[in-house]
């Protein structure tokens, strides 16, 4: 189950300073793409604009050929559901609670039943700990729970807010490959926004470069891994 996505001439602005510039870039049904950039570079905004949190000055957002209104909710009607950066889970709730906010648009209990069992099958500690109090769980538990609540509202398109933010490298190389099974699993489009270069371009088979608000460079994701100004950029080679 996915859907295209479809960026055309975004830009965004926060009172005088220009955060995003005519942005545009396509991820294909289906694919996971990776957008990098150093921190402030803007993607965070792209997220945002998706999903309404901006009103963009200008530029439109499609999902499966129909155009998303500039405002919140609007993305989730049309199957978009976000991870955001720092996981923003309720702490005082145990796990399942936090799960199944995430499918509060889901009226078919069955579905929910379904979806949240598809959700423990990708996170199996998740399962161990639904009864645990969200916010006395490890960093990368919670970004877990976090990914696990977006996946509830059943998207066709995924977005991933740095993921990787502030978790070890030993859960980052198991949350990378969890990302691939949800995608491969579920068909779901995925757009993983990232600092870690090496982490989102090793996973994505397409790659996005944004820096000071602009698309500076996109290709596939290995062809960016590949690239000498990446590399200098990005990944300290």
């Amino acid at each position: 189950m996915s859907s295209d996505l479809k960026i055309r001439n975004l830009s965004v602005s926060y009172g005088p300073v220009e955060a995003l510039h005519d942005v545009s870039f396509d991820v294909d049904g289906g694919q996971i793409a990776a957008m990098v950039g150093s921190n402030g570079a803007g993607k965070s905004t792209v997220l945002k604009a998706i999903t309404g949190l901006v009103v963009p000055s200008a530029g439109t957002i499609e999902v499966g050929g129909a155009q998303i209104a500039p405002r919140p909710g609007d993305a989730l009607k049309h199957g978009v559901a976000m991870s955001p950066e720092g996981r923003r889970l309720f702490a005082r709730l145990g796990v399942e609670e936090n799960l199944l906010m995430g499918a509060y648009t889901v009226s078919d209990a069955k579905a929910r039943k379904t979806m949240l069992d598809r959700v423990y099958g990708f996170f199996p500690r998740l399962k161990e700990r639904r009864r645990q109090m969200a916010g006395s769980l490890s960093g990368g538990e919670q970004q877990m729970a976090a990914i696990g609540r977006a996946l509830m509202a059943q998207p066709k398109v995924l977005l991933l807010d740095e993921p990787s933010l502030g978790i070890a490298p030993i859960i980052v190389a198991e949350l990378g490959r969890i990302i691939t099974e949800i995608n491969r699993d579920l068909g779901v489009t995925v757009l993983l926004v990232e600092q870690n270069a090496n982490m989102a371009l090793s996973l994505a088979e397409r790659g996005i470069v944004l820096e000071t608000g602009r698309v500076t460079m996109t290709g596939t994701g290995r062809e960016l891994l590949d690239s000498p100004e990446i590399r200098s950029a990005y990944l300290g080679t």
